[in-house]
């Protein structure tokens, strides 16, 4: 059996804890330019957001951090670890936050995501999220411009 269906069968969720954000962490760091900083990951633990890792042999596969609201819940944060992208493990994530999120009785899942990454959009598009709306200058940019977001949601 390869190591990514092997990986694939022992892959698991877990509580993100903050004895873990070093972890998580070194992937937001090495995903993004502009990543969230440790009081991002803090703040959200103590708020009581769902903060999930999904981790195979001890090891960080990648994270989602979501915010329940009356009806809906909105994704604040979702990423695999660049060199696991593009093995569906962004879907595994995507589908254990529905499941969720109907659980928790959501009508709505929202996220923004860059206008410029096409490639989160079509996974998102995927699962059957739909662009509803944009935020001007949403995401902080290269060179100290910015970066519109879609908005994008998905009916439970």
């Amino acid at each position: 059996m390869n190591a990514v269906v092997q990986s694939l069968l022992e892959a698991e969720f877990e509580p993100m804890t903050e004895a873990r954000l070093d972890a998580v962490l070194a992937i937001e760091r090495a995903a993004y330019e502009h990543p969230w900083t440790p009081g991002n990951f803090a703040d959200s633990l103590r708020s009581g957001y769902q903060a999930q890792l999904l981790t195979a042999d001890g090891s960080v596969l990648g994270y989602f951090v979501a915010m329940k609201g009356v009806d809906e819940v909105h994704l604040l944060n979702i990423t695999v670890a660049p060199a696991l992208q593009g093995q569906g493990w962004g879907r595994v994530m995507l589908d254990a936050l529905a499941l969720w999120a109907r659980g928790e009785g959501a009508q709505w899942l929202w996220l923004e995501v860059r206008a410029g990454n096409q490639r989160a959009q079509r996974v998102y598009e995927r699962q059957g999220y739909r662009r509803v709306g944009e935020r001007k200058g949403y995401y902080p940019a290269a060179a100290g411009r910015r970066e519109d977001a879609l908005v994008m949601s998905l009916k439970l």
